[in-house]
């Protein structure tokens, strides 16, 4: 019997030291992984705030300059192209607005999550991984075919109501097509994607590692007694 015991005992010691040593392993991978999304968020932060509002505050500012002309000028043909202009910037400082740079805020919002315990950690990387993936992800989109063709329609919207709203000539309504398409244009193509090509990055030399979602919680328990211990495990 004092050999079970003793046998027993020495179990539950390796067992408490292997799930030991397999927490701490995985709590320093987490502490990396932490570690690397936000040096790569950090990095990316500057550019991805300096496209977004220096696209809003344009567009905002170019909507209050065309709508104080359109109000003040005499000239019908300006009053028509200034308020149409300031529809057109508006809605450009209205897409601004309803999609956000996930790239611009994200690494405020992980610096603020506590990692004071392992727990903590992978709660906060569970959390760190969600926002870098919104983040490529929001520059996908904006790249994306979609959103050239969200503009395009805006465009040729705006190109139509000039020749045929306003009675002008079809080269005044090309003319507003073209330039509009020029700047959304240069809108989409001037959008960084740091965030996406990291995020690609970080998967690609993570893959052996499953995302924090897949995890498992690993519990254990020792129990002592008189006469002896147990271990449990649930995977």
């Amino acid at each position: 019997m004092a050999n079970i015991r003793h046998f027993l005992l020495v179990m539950a010691l390796l067992i408490t030291t292997w799930v030991y040593a397999q927490q701490q392993l995985q709590d320093s991978i987490n502490y990396r992984q932490l570690k690397e999304i936000s040096r790569m968020l950090e990095k990316g932060k500057p550019a991805a705030n300096t496209w977004w509002y220096g696209w809003f505050w344009g567009y905002t500012a170019a909507t209050v300059v065309q709508s104080g002309i359109a109000i003040t000028s005499k000239n019908l043909g300006t009053r028509q192209d200034m308020y149409l202009g300031a529809g057109t910037t508006f809605l450009g400082a209205a897409g601004q607005l309803l999609t956000p740079m996930t790239a611009g805020k994200a690494p405020g919002k992980i610096s603020n999550l506590s990692e004071l315990t392992p727990s903590e950690r992978e709660d906060k990387l569970f959390v760190a991984e969600e926002l870098f993936r919104q983040s490529a992800e929001r520059e996908k989109e904006g790249r994306s075919w979609k959103t050239h063709a969200i503009c395009s329609v805006v465009n040729l919207g705006s190109g139509v109501i000039t020749w045929i709203g306003f009675k002008r000539s079809i080269w005044a309504g090309l003319g507003n097509f073209a330039l509009n398409t020029a700047i959304s244009e240069a809108q989409i193509w001037s959008m960084p994607t740091r965030a996406l090509r990291d995020y690609k990055y970080y998967i690609k030399s993570n893959k052996e590692l499953k995302p924090l979602s897949h995890l498992n919680k690993l519990k254990w328990y020792v129990s002592a007694f008189p006469g002896g211990a147990s271990v449990h495990l649930d995977f």
